[in-house]
Order: structure tokens, then C-alpha cells, then sequence
């Protein structure tokens, strides 16, 4: 099985802070791995040194084979890889349908607009609001806009960094709901989720964070029912890590 992505020994630090000590992890091309654990565990550090947007102080970051420690943000995302942050990043000031034109500005205006209807289709929501300023939509919608400005692209591999965080259940189902589509169009997914259980259900395989390393791995169905992990983050029993 070929690997999309490929982290071997990442050190990230702040300051004289190591935020990632020592990790790595693979992606399967095709697959959904998830990156779970506590806040401040380092999880967004290493998305954000995936896309580019914070240096490693050491370690490899392979993208299909490709090297893609010290590359500048800007070619990382050329390569095919979409990261969708946390905190629901928008252009406040542009509409929605600008919005996804930021996503997808590489594409012809007719390939655009198609691609647009298929974003439309997974959330109806935004093309009621599409001449609406992105700052006024409602953080769920908000949510449902910076999943939407990343795929219309149609990126090989996609960072999601806690997509349901702050979202009412019924947004969360839709969320997740929009992640189970791209799994059926063969999309590889790095996902970093609070909520370690919907995580778990969606994902392939899972690597469990603690204070910048990774603690635990396994396929997530076996990690689901993992004593630890239920204990330190399903609230399933007393003892964890």
C-alpha cells in the first residue's frame, strides 16, 4: 500500500518548548488516519508543519515520496494537499461564493461553477447564503465553509484540524457526514478531532498524543474498545495512560 504522507522523527519546538517530540506516523493514500488527545498534546502543531505554516526544528515529511521540509506554505498546498484549520478561518469580508473561489482560483470559471453545485449539494446551507458575507454566517456554517473552500480543489490529501469543535450535534452529524462522502471518493484524510469517539468510528487507523509524543497507535476500531483510550477520553473508566 502506497503512502500519501509519511513523518518520521518530527521535533517541533517554540521558543525552547518542544511542542512535537519525536513523532511518527503514516497516512495510507486512500485512507482516514486520526490524530487524537488532550488540548495542548501538539496535535495542530504537526498539521500546521505539514501544510508549512510552522517549521520543524528536525525530521522528515514525505508527500508521496516528495520531501516537504522547507517548502514554502504556498507549494505544499500546490502539491494537492487542503488544510482546513482550526477556529474556522474564513475571509470575513468576502461572500461565501468568494470564499470558495479562493479555494478553487487555479480552476476555469466553468469547472468552478460545477465544482461549486457539488459543495452546494453537501451543504445546502451555503448556497442559501452564497452572496452572504462569510462573517456573518453562524460558526457552524462557518464550519461548513472552510470544509468547502478546501475540497473544491479536489485535494489528494486533506488536513482537517477539529472540525466539529464548538458545533451543535446536529452540525457536528453533517460534518461528519460530508467526511464519510469524501472517504467514498478515495480522498486520503489526516484528521485531528476532539470528539475521539465519532473520530474513531470514521477513521481507518489512530495515533494517540500525549505532551508531543505519540503514546499509542493501532486500527481505530481496536483503539475504540482500548482500555486507555476509553479511560482517557470516552470517560469509560478511571485509569488512563
Amino acid at each position: 500500500m502506497s503512502l500519501a504522507l509519511a513523518i518520521e522523527h518530527l521535533v517541533v519546538q517554540y521558543g525552547g518548548i518542544a511542542a512535537v517530540k519525536d513523532v511518527s506516523l503514516n497516512v495510507p493514500a486512500g485512507k482516514t488516519v486520526c490524530l487524537i488527545g488532550a488540548n495542548g498534546a501538539g496535535k495542530t502543531s504537526v498539521m500546521r508543519t505539514i501544510s508549512g505554516l510552522v517549521r520543524s526544528k528536525s525530521g522528515s515529511i514525505r508527500y508521496y515520496g516528495d520531501e516537504l521540509v522547507g517548502r514554502h506554505a504556498a507549494k505544499i498546498a500546490s502539491c494537492g494537499i487542503a488544510h482546513v484549520p482550526e477556529g474556522r478561518e474564513t475571509f470575513s469580508h468576502l461572500t461565501v461564493e468568494e470564499n470558495l473561489r479562493m479555494g478553487g482560483f487555479r480552476l476555469r470559471q466553468s469547472e468552478f461553477e460545477a465544482r461549486c453545485e457539488g459543495i452546494f449539494q453537501s451543504f445546502p446551507r451555503l448556497k442559501e447564503r452564497r452572496k452572504q458575507y462569510a462573517g456573518l454566517l453562524s460558526g457552524g456554517e462557518q464550519q461548513m465553509l472552510v470544509m468547502g473552500r478546501a475540497i473544491i480543489s479536489k485535494p489528494k490529501l486533506i488536513l482537517l484540524d477539529e472540525p466539529s469543535m464548538g458545533l451543535a450535534p446536529n452540525m457536528v452529524d453533517e460534518v461528519f457526514s460530508v467526511i464519510a462522502s469524501l472517504q467514498s471518493d478515495d480522498v486520503t484524510l489526516l484528521l485531528v478531532e476532539q470528539n475521539a469517539l465519532r473520530a474513531l468510528e470514521i477513521s481507518d487507523y489512530a495515533y494517540v498524543m500525549e505532551t508531543g509524543s505519540i503514546v499509542l497507535e493501532g486500527p481505530a476500531r481496536q483503539l475504540a474498545t482500548d482500555p486507555r483510550v476509553t479511560a482517557a477520553y470516552l470517560g469509560e473508566a478511571e485509569d488512563g495512560f
